[in-house]
């Protein structure tokens, strides 16, 4: 008999429980991503690999570059003055990475053009899902361009999120099956468990 007013008592708190852990969840994700406007402007850094040298001259070039293009447009509100201050300042990011490469002591080529179809891939941040598609950007390749690459939103300014923090989307597909699988082996332990414990195996 005790047994049975265990039981009933675990079944009680678990099904008052999972109402609240599906609101907090909820919540959490809406903390997890940012919606980005239809008018803005990217940055997207490609390393050379993803060697740990390559890694880090990614990272000095965007912090660089981040500083500067932020100051530039830090006051302004209007996407067409971004749009025309950006463009006509190219040069200077192009001597910001030049400067930051050669600072670091690599030999990497790098290229830095600004256009409304710069390719960015599919993201998951959190539960939202940032679409593939070609975006308006400044896009940074360092060397062969082959590694993993950095992004963020320039205008309106962004980039305190790193929206590369997301994962893939096939990334995202292969941690879920791997979840499932766990939640399933677990769901059967605890039946097993309680199949023991009643004698009902």
């Amino acid at each position: 008999m005790k047994k049975l007013v265990f039981f009933v008592l675990i079944c009680f708190v678990l099904y008052f429980s999972l109402p609240l852990n599906g609101v907090s969840k909820e919540l959490k994700n809406e903390e997890d991503y940012q919606v980005i406007p239809d008018e803005a402007i990217r940055l997207r850094i490609l390393a050379n690999s993803d060697n740990e040298q390559d890694q880090a001259l990614k990272l000095e070039v965007r912090d660089r570059v981040n500083e500067v293009v932020t100051e530039w447009v830090q006051h302004i509100t209007d996407i067409d003055e971004a749009r025309a201050l950006i463009e006509s300042r190219i040069p200077e990011l192009e001597q910001i990475v030049k400067s930051t490469i050669d600072e670091q002591g690599t030999e990497n080529d790098y290229s830095v053009e600004y256009g409304k179809n710069i390719t960015f891939p599919a993201k998951l941040y959190g539960s939202f899902l940032y679409p593939a598609g070609e975006y308006e950007a400044i896009l940074i390749t360092l060397g062969e361009g082959n590694g993993s690459n950095w992004w963020c939103v320039l205008f309106p300014p962004l980039c305190f999120l790193d929206f590369s923090g997301g994962t893939t989307v096939a990334e995202a597909a292969d941690a879920d099956t791997v979840v499932e699988e766990e939640v399933e082996e677990e769901e059967t332990e605890i039946k097993f468990f309680l199949f023991e414990w009643f004698g009902w195996s």
